[in-house]
């Protein structure tokens, strides 16, 4: 392909950067933000909401077993397009829900349309880049998800009205993105079919520390995703507006996850794999010290914000070099893993945080965090991070 081929695919890049923005940030992390609200006004318990956020997770790897199902069968305009009408209706179900049965039932189809979002992405940048491009194209593609955390906060500090009004707002952004994603995601299918999924994969070797570390991060990640703007409000006085204020610096710090790929290259798997959780768990630390000062609250989410989009990239690097014969299932797996660890971990923090209070649940987190730090498949250590990766 010519060197102008990202400029030739100006309209894809667009649509997809548009529909992870939608998808991750506004059906998935937008509801963190405003679960203060909802909590308030549905007159739910903190363990409640623990389960509900955990239905997303739940959802996201629904999602991403589907479209390991349906690759073949169905072209990635296809799928791309029912990740925007999943992300479309469920975040309209959670704007007229009464209850938290049918709370849930939002959350739950919101969170699907992430699992069925970054699959079908993948497979059109196969499809219209060639391996000298790729990299550029998902690392924009890759983007769209700091920039929705940044539109959420943004939008609750601009729009008035509560979050009933946000999520109209949102549902018709993502009924937009998902109109355009017709007009620019591909109809073909991959260049080469993938052989059907067999679970023998997992006993390649790494696959169980990668599988036992993506899963402990996941865990630990929900102390701030789920839990992040309730903990501001009901621990330390926070209006929603300073939510909002600090989950536009979460948004803007996890920018730096598109560096992922230059700094493996420049340090070392290892090196970024460890010092990313650190991070995670200074970030949840540094959270229960805001009592002392404010200014711990907003850098321990931005913290938490670059180290999570920089640890989720080395996942997704080790992915790749553990199955090199099978890159779909290097890249899925990490992320199901991952959300299998957040479905786990929004319920568990729920029990903590109502049993014990803030800063055991946090710590326990942090703990957990650091444990996942030190578990690194040696095979996907010592070799060379792939060309092709953009994170």
């Amino acid at each position: 392909m010519q060197a102008s081929t990202v400029k030739h695919n100006v309209n894809l890049l667009a649509a997809a950067f548009a529909l992870t923005a939608v998808s991750y940030g506004l059906a998935r992390f937008a509801f963190g933000l405003l679960l203060p609200e909802i909590r308030t006004e549905l007159s739910l318990d903190i363990g409640t909401t623990g389960w509900i956020g955990s239905s997303a997770f739940v959802a996201y790897c629904i999602g991403v077993c589907i479209t390991f199902a349906l690759n073949r069968a169905c072209s990635p305009r296809a799928i791309a397009f029912a990740a925007g009408l999943a992300s479309t209706i469920g975040m309209v179900i959670i704007m007229v829900s009464t209850t938290g049965v049918v709370l849930g039932l939002g959350v739950a189809l919101a969170g699907l349309s992430t699992g069925l979002t970054s699959p079908p992405l993948a497979t059109a940048v196969s499809l219209q880049f060639d391996d000298a491009h790729r990299p550029k194209a998902n690392a924009i593609i890759n983007a769209g998800t700091a920039a929705g955390i940044v539109l959420s906060g943004l939008a609750s500090l601009l729009v008035f009205g509560g979050w009933r009004e946000l999520y109209v707002l949102f549902s018709v952004i993502s009924g937009a993105v998902a109109v355009w994603v017709l007009y620019a995601v591909p109809t073909g299918h991959e260049r080469t079919a993938s052989e059907p999924f067999s679970f023998a994969i997992f006993k390649r070797p790494g696959m169980l520390a990668l599988c036992t570390g993506s899963f402990l991060m996941g865990l630990s990640s929900t102390a701030i995703w789920t839990f992040g703007g309730s903990l501001l409000r009901d621990e330390f006085n926070f209006t929603q507006t300073d939510i909002a204020w600090i989950w536009v610096a979460l948004g803007l710090a996890g920018v730096a996850g598109a560096m992922t790929g230059v700094f493996v290259q420049r340090f070392g798997l290892v090196w970024v794999h460890r010092v990313s959780l650190v991070g995670m768990a200074a970030g949840m630390i540094g959270l229960s010290f805001t009592s002392v000062s404010v200014a711990f609250a907003f850098i321990s989410v931005a913290l938490f914000g670059a180290s999570y989009i920089t640890s989720s990239g080395a996942f997704l690097i080790q992915g790749i070099r553990l199955l090199p014969d099978r890159p779909d299932l290097g890249l899925g797996m990490p992320f199901l893993i991952l959300a299998s660890g957040q479905s786990a971990g929004s319920p568990l923090f729920g029990a903590l945080l109502g049993g014990w209070g803030a800063g055991v649940a946090l710590a326990a987190f942090a703990g957990v965090a650091l444990l996942s730090g030190f578990i690194v498949p040696r095979q996907s250590a010592a070799k060379a991070p792939p060309s092709h990766v953009g994170v």
